[in-house]
């Protein structure tokens, strides 16, 4: 047993099961665009954590991209046509 798993836990805490974490790690794989289409059992749970990794940097990229588009956007528009983009971002 690796000491990862070892060390001690505050009395009444649950333990996760290696199933529970392999169920995890597939459910997660899912989400993965990258790899949504390969079989679970052909990428290793470090692989899927790995890629979990880098596609949350890409869309905390594309959301500060995409924040300055709007922001350039805005600036740019007339009083009106910020407050209707304003009002509807805001829904």
């Amino acid at each position: 047993m690796s000491s990862r798993r070892s060390r001690s836990r505050p009395s009444g805490a649950s333990r996760i099961t290696d199933d529970q974490i392999a169920d995890l790690v597939s459910k997660l794989q899912q989400l993965l665009p990258e790899l949504r289409n390969r079989c679970s059992d052909k990428v290793s749970a470090a692989k899927v954590l790995q890629e979990t990794c880098n596609y949350i940097r890409n869309l905390h990229r594309e959301v500060d991209d995409l924040s300055e588009r709007l922001s350039e956007l805005l600036a740019t528009t007339d009083t009106a046509q910020a407050a209707i983009i304003r009002s509807l971002l805001m829904q």
